[in-house]
């Protein structure tokens, strides 16, 4: 049976594209599966002079499951608030609604306050909850940010303290929805509920890990952001740092949000600073060009993007942990825009067999964990040709969620909405965390800050990146196990 949370939800940045395309459908499926039901409300705040009528129009657009009663049932608990974010009198009149809303559905004080606007406000919003008196004495009080966690160290660690000084740090929930994929929340069942995976995740065993994200599109709308960001903040300091911790982190004594983030800080610990000599050697950048055909524009001519950017659009690196069971395994990690197609997965290369008891030298084997947008794990082994040879050969076993499964997996934000109401902190991304990779990040930045005469653009859109990729691993003998 689906327990009700009772739960008032205000969302800063209710107009904006986040809100209409994620955070509204994923509350829907919670109220379609009885998460939510009668003791809800949602507040929507932005600048616009809206109406609720207005408003509750544009959420049920954006809704496409359920009937029709169904997403006006759902959309009758949401409330427009016309609000500017720096002035202390729209707090006062949020908080009236506030507290008229708690009463009329019966809440109890439980406050949600989720941030889908510029990080720079983060700190400014925090500041009004506290001193205009937002914040419930009943109920619960948390807070939901999203990325850019700033730009490098210093600028998260101002973000944070102007948060913390509000909300405690178990009432901050950093959404990195990449820790919402269903794929990505199993890599801890795969590792430890298996005994024969469990015995050999370590440097023994495994010879390297891969972790591919790669983007079929370009920057779309987004140039103006992705010229201040880049690939490397972008994508390798949340969302790949998030699953490089989901595979190295050591075995809890117990299965619980408060061991499970314990264990996650030792693989952020345990991250290296390059020097700009390491970086050189490490880790690759790049940016797209052109298509074969020519109808896909280079980054350069995208709009809102400089003539001469040399933002990366393209990263692949190798990421050594200091830690004694993974001395001597890089994590090889790539992400980037205008590759072949939409593509998430983890490659784990074991180590092959090295003695002579086979006239041929047997293949690694690999275990696969498929992320996006193929769910489900596939095993890459050794075994012999049919027949009277002994020569070997590779099988692969191979588990695909089917279509009908795919559609019961919950959407990321839906599942982290609902862990948010709950109080589950497990999967979402700690300040210890952020720590430890953002001083990763911030050398390798700093070297290439430090580079003159950037041959960019340097793949074809279309391609899998820059030549120099494939060379990180050729150069130990390595290669990337997916190829696109």
């Amino acid at each position: 049976m689906v327990t009700e949370n009772k739960t008032l939800v205000v969302i800063f940045g209710g107009s904006g594209d986040l809100a209409h395309r994620k955070l509204y459908p994923a509350l829907f499926q919670l109220y379609l599966k009885g998460s939510l039901n009668k003791h809800f409300a949602v507040i929507g705040t932005a600048r616009r002079p809206w109406t609720h009528e207005f408003f509750r129009e544009g959420v049920i657009e954006n809704l496409s499951d359920g009937t029709l009663e169904q997403r006006q049932a759902f959309a009758e608990h949401f409330y427009y608030q016309s609000h500017d974010v720096q002035d202390s009198e729209h707090y006062v009149a949020l908080k009236n609604v506030i507290d008229k809303l708690d009463d009329k559905y019966q809440i109890g004080g439980n406050r949600l306050f989720y941030m889908a606007m510029a990080p720079s406000l983060f700190g400014t919003i925090a500041e009004h909850l506290r001193s205009e008196h937002l914040l419930s004495h009943d109920g619960y009080n948390r807070l939901i940010i999203e990325k850019p966690f700033g730009h490098d160290y210093e600028s998260a660690l101002a973000l944070n303290n102007a948060i913390v000084n509000t909300f405690d740090e178990d009432q901050v929930f950093r959404i990195d929805h990449y820790l919402g994929k269903e794929m990505v929340q199993n890599i801890p069942c795969i590792r430890f509920a298996n005994p024969f995976l469990n015995a050999v995740w370590n440097r023994d065993y495994i010879d390297n890990i891969q972790i591919t994200l790669a983007e079929s599109l370009g920057v779309e709308e987004r140039g103006g952001y992705y010229e201040t960001s880049g690939a490397l903040r972008d994508m390798v300091q949340n969302h790949i740092m998030q699953i490089v911790a989901m595979l190295a982190f050591p075995r809890p004594e117990k299965y619980d949000d408060r061991a499970i983030n314990q264990a996650k800080s030792q693989v952020f610990a345990s991250l290296p600073v390059y020097t700009p000599e390491q970086v050189q050697a490490k880790f690759v950048r790049g940016q797209y060009g052109e298509d074969a055909s020519g109808k896909q524009a280079a980054y350069r001519n995208e709009d809102k993007i400089d003539a001469n950017s040399t933002v990366e659009t393209f990263v692949a690196g190798e990421i050594d942990l200091d830690m004694p069971q993974w001395q001597g395994v890089p994590f090889y990690v790539r992400t980037g825009k205008r590759l072949p197609a939409k593509k998430t997965r983890i490659d784990v290369v074991f180590k092959a067999d090295q003695s002579e008891l086979f006239t041929e030298q047997p293949a690694s084997p690999v275990l696969t964990i498929e992320v996006e947008p193929d769910l489900g794990i596939e095993l890459t082994l050794n075994g012999k040709e049919i027949g009277t040879s002994s020569l070997i050969k590779v099988d692969q076993l191979q588990y695909l969620l089917n279509e009908d499964q795919q559609k019961q997996v919950p959407d990321a934000y839906e599942r982290l909405l609902l862990e948010a109401m709950l109080g589950k902190q497990g999967n979402f991304a700690q300040w210890e965390g952020m720590t430890g990779s953002w001083h990763f990040v911030d050398a390798i930045r700093k070297a290439w800050s430090q580079e003159k005469d950037i041959d960019f653009p340097n793949y074809q859109s279309g391609t899998m990146g820059p030549k120099a990729a494939d060379e990180l691993l050729s150069k130990t003998g390595r290669h990337w196990i997916y190829q696109g």
